[in-house]
């Protein structure tokens, strides 16, 4: 075949191809269409529907509908000048096609109604005065139906071309978990943010209301559904919209999309978009908060707030983790006055301002920079604010750290609480709680072993002063009946390691991940017990109404994590592939850790509360003299940095403190000097 006929073959199909391409440029460089054109063109649509109802009158015969009485022309102008006055007055022309939507078709569709409407007037008031009608009632249902049909169908013709202008190659089918309520909006929202390149095409729901029901064309599926849903559409990405999920449900369908390389984000709720808009940055990343695998417990209740609500509360350690949530919680209860004390400047700078600028029912928040090992700082604190309630969170946490400064873990964990204890009870603190943690049980380093020691005291000063205020009130009453005196509740709870605090090992992954790995875990079977900020902040608002003096609460935290599975979900969650795009580098155990954490000494038992997942850890009790002469004397080696002998009277304290991969091993050996202190 020579090149002449080849060209002219091709020819039709390049033309039809440059017609498209010029279609596609003309979209994507947001060139809009004259009105005075899309006023002509649906004109021009309603001339055409009129022909079509009339040839539709003859059976098609052209020679009928146009060369017998010349009737189609009259219909044509008649429907013509009837419309055009109307599009003109309801403005049907000033809408941009590509963005056409409801309003824009019922205002279109309003506007035919209504010359559909005058059309049959007419011809009612023609009839009554004996004559024929200007168009035959037929032709005036078949072209308002005709109509619609084309002037409708064309603007969506032209809003599906542009959407499919704007999307690169096959896009990405969506699934959305919930939002059925409002699944119309989400979907076009989600469609249209992301220039429909996200086309949703199923929602899934666990109310069976809903199930095998459709919005928008687009059907709902059961939860037990999901796995058949992502195999039949080929899903790329699953949104969450529905709030408040059980975390073992959304653990397990995570787990399911990150196994088959399936995005996940979260949806925020309606209203919680900007300005009623929805954008690409507003899709978050599920945090792994969210897939602790155990339900998140609420102990929010009246007594709570009937105790701390117009009370002067101390916060120690406002700055930090625990202590930052602790103060956002009891500053909405309304207590007449929250002193927020630490010793970072900028920490209590910024929560002081969160707090002054967030709607709280607390107006009345002081900030106090002090040492709590400093005894003199603390009591002018005391004497100036007279506090009702400590909330005293304020200690050194990090267990390598602390292994290689045992005599600054002593002073700040024991003398610090010490200090803190003793002002409680010459001041009249109504409630003093202890925050430790499950380090402090069989403890393997340092600062385990200085969070049992400051359990000890608080434990055995509450049980002193119970027994010396019951003796004064006996005397009391039987002298001249007097009321009885009150007495400090010392009240403590053991948390396990708490997602999102500060140094903890969730914001060091997301870190390392951020900087593009690798990842470090210590040990390969290294397992840890988790709760959240908030659950943690519950739990001792919980606590601290629930005690009667003197009891350390557990709380049930559920089943320990695998590090290690911690870190490749993480790494998934973040749309990389755990040894692919992100390596993971085991480092060993670290000075003092241990792989298992643990919630009970081996010699402790529990005793239930009204509330199946708090318990009271029955202790050993010591005598307070006793407990209280030998931490004096550690107090006074850790006062001159005696960090040898520090930690061997440590040991003589707590003969349970067996060092783990600890420069101290070699002190566990035989002591025939160690003493239990204890009645």
């Amino acid at each position: 075949m020579s090149f002449k006929k080849r060209w002219l073959s091709c020819r039709p199909y390049l033309k039809k191809y440059t017609h498209l391409h010029r279609l596609r440029k003309f979209l994507l460089k947001n060139e809009i269409a004259p009105k005075w054109l899309i006023f002509f063109l649906d004109l021009f649509i309603c001339a055409v529907a009129v022909v079509l109802a009339d040839l539709l009158r003859f059976d098609f015969d052209l020679s009928k509908a146009v060369f017998q009485d010349f009737s189609v022309i009259y219909h044509v102008v008649l429907v013509m000048g009837t419309n055009a006055l109307l599009f003109y007055l309801l403005h049907t022309y000033e809408g941009i096609i590509r963005f056409s939507g409801l309003a824009e078709a019922v205002r279109t569709i309003g506007a035919l109604f209504s010359s559909f409407i005058i059309l049959l007037l007419i011809n009612a008031v023609m009839t009554s005065l004996g004559k024929h009608n200007p168009i035959p009632t037929s032709v005036i249902f078949v072209y308002f139906f005709t109509a619609s049909f084309l002037i409708v169908g064309y603007r969506l013709s032209v809003k599906g071309l542009y959407r499919k202008s704007l999307s690169h190659g096959e896009g990405i089918n969506v699934v959305i978990y919930g939002g059925e309520l409002n699944g119309m909006q989400l979907k076009n929202t989600i469609e249209q943010i992301s220039n429909f390149t996200y086309k949703v095409v199923a929602f899934i729901d666990d109310d069976p209301n809903f199930i095998g029901k459709s919005i928008d064309n687009v059907k709902i599926y059961s939860y037990e559904q999901i796995k058949h849903v992502m195999k039949q559409w080929n899903i790329g990405m699953m949104l969450f919209a529905k709030q408040g999920m059980a975390a073992t449900e959304k653990s397990d369908i995570v787990d399911y999309c990150l196994t088959h390389d399936i995005q996940v984000r979260n949806i925020p709720p309606v209203d919680e978009w900007i300005k009623g808009h929805l954008s690409i940055s507003q899709l978050k990343e599920i945090k792994i908060e969210e897939l602790l695998g155990r339900p998140q417990i609420n102990l929010k209740n009246r007594k709570v707030e009937n105790l701390l609500k117009s009370k002067r509360i101390l916060i120690t350690g406002a700055a930090g983790s625990i202590g930052s949530e602790i103060a956002r919680q009891v500053a909405n209860i309304n207590p007449s006055l929250v002193i927020l004390c630490d010793q970072t400047e900028t920490g209590l700078h910024d929560l002081e301002y969160e707090l002054k600028n967030a709607a709280l029912k607390c107006n009345d928040i002081i900030v106090y920079i002090g040492d709590i090992r400093d005894e003199h700082s603390m009591e002018n604190l005391f004497v100036k604010f007279r506090p009702d309630i400590v909330f005293h969170a304020a200690a050194y946490k990090h267990v390598p750290i602390m292994e290689f400064h045992p005599s600054e873990a002593i002073r700040n964990n024991v003398m610090g609480t010490k200090v803190l204890a003793d002002l409680s009870i010459e001041y009249g603190v109504e409630r003093f709680l202890f925050i430790s943690t499950d380090k402090a049980i069989n403890p393997t380093n340092v600062m385990g072993a200085s969070k049992r020691l400051a359990e000890i005291y608080v434990q055995s000063l509450g049980n002193r002063s119970k027994k010396v205020v019951h003796l004064t009130n006996n005397n009391h009453d039987h002298h001249n009946g007097n009321a009885r005196h009150g007495v400090t509740k010392f009240i403590t709870t053991r948390f396990g390691n708490v997602l999102g605090s500060n140094g903890s090992v969730i914001p060091r992954f997301k870190e390392q991940i951020q900087n593009g790995g690798p990842v470090t875990v210590t040990h390969p079977d290294i397992h840890r017990f988790f709760m959240t900020i908030p659950e943690a902040c519950n739990l001792v608002l919980e606590a601290v109404t629930m005690g009667e003096g003197s009891e350390i609460f557990i709380f049930d935290m559920g089943d320990p994590v695998k590090i290690i599975d911690l870190a490749r979900k993480m790494i998934r969650l973040s749309g990389l592939i755990p040894g692919k795009d992100i390596d993971i580098r085991f480092t060993g155990l670290r000075p003092g850790e241990k792989l298992y954490e643990e919630l009970l000494n081996k010699s402790e038992m529990v005793i239930p509360t009204h509330h199946h997942k708090i318990m009271i850890a029955k202790v050993m009790e010591y005598d307070f003299y006793e407990i209280n002469k030998a931490i004096d004397e550690l107090i006074q080696k850790a006062l001159f940095n005696h960090d040898e002998e520090v930690v061997r009277k440590m040991k003589r304290i707590l003969p349970e403190f067996i060092s783990n991969n600890s420069i101290y091993q070699s002190f566990d050996e035989i002591n025939p000097d160690a003493v239990m202190v204890s009645n």
